[in-house]
């Protein structure tokens, strides 16, 4: 299994990072997911009674996001963090994108509450994972752009393994390669802030939930968590 790893340079940078890895190993991704489908329905109900909003860039969840973005030379309001592109699209459309079970689970999570996330399907991850800023020669194929390739500009920070990146501007986009779809069976599910003092709890709350929406379709769930005080986790 892999090594997540976040580069000392970025645990400076951020120091307030903190990321919740959720690993599931014997996913089951096919079939109903009836916790998944509920957490959904509801998510949309509320939204659509007025009783919950997803969290702007006015919310300090993503704002610091946008802050973050902007040091290492992304402009978050044309290339935004992903929690923050899901719930704008939440609330225009009214309703979730449906992927697949496993994906529509940490979305909903994310956009619950306001925190970014993602995942690897780990049988296409190529050695370990490093969090760090990219030096211009890494390639990424974004996430449905299999004949598209693009190159990290230096300083932009990046999920890398051994083969190239995984993530474009920390947590936008995900490659194509390591993309979860329903035959996916070890998977790494990320959850991201860069408020630890602020939203650790809510991170930590966050996790638990995504983990009980995997586990009754997972052989072994497990959650770790990686910052600046413990820079390294094995998925």
């Amino acid at each position: 299994m892999p090594v997540f790893r976040m580069a000392p340079a970025v645990a400076d940078a951020f120091p307030g990072t903190l990321i919740a890895l959720v690993t599931a190993t014997g996913l089951r991704g096919r079939g109903p997911w009836p916790h998944t489908d509920a957490a959904v329905r509801e998510l949309e109900r509320r939204l659509a009674a007025g009783t919950w909003r997803p969290a702007g860039e006015d919310d300090p969840r993503i704002g610091a996001w946008h802050t973050a973005y902007r040091s290492f030379g992304t402009n978050p309001r044309r290339i935004r963090p992903s929690v923050d592109a899901l719930g704008r699209r939440l609330a225009k459309k009214g309703t979730l994108p449906r992927i697949n079970p496993a994906v529509d689970s940490y979305n909903v999570v994310s956009v619950r509450h306001g925190l970014p996330a993602g995942a690897f399907d780990l049988d296409h991850v190529t050695g370990d994972v490093d969090i760090r800023h990219a030096d211009g020669t890494e390639s990424f194929t974004p996430l449905g752009e299999p004949g598209t390739t693009e190159h990290p500009g230096p300083g932009e920070i990046v999920y890398a393994d051994a083969t190239g990146v995984l993530t474009r501007h920390w947590n936008h986009r995900d490659a194509h390669r390591t993309r979860v779809t329903e035959s996916s069976g070890r998977v790494a599910f990320l959850l991201e802030t860069v408020r630890a003092d602020h939203d650790g709890g809510l991170l930590t709350a966050a996790a638990q939930e995504l983990r009980d929406l995997l586990a009754p379709h997972a052989g072994h769930t497990a959650v770790q968590y990686l910052g600046p005080g413990r820079p390294e986790a094995a998925a």
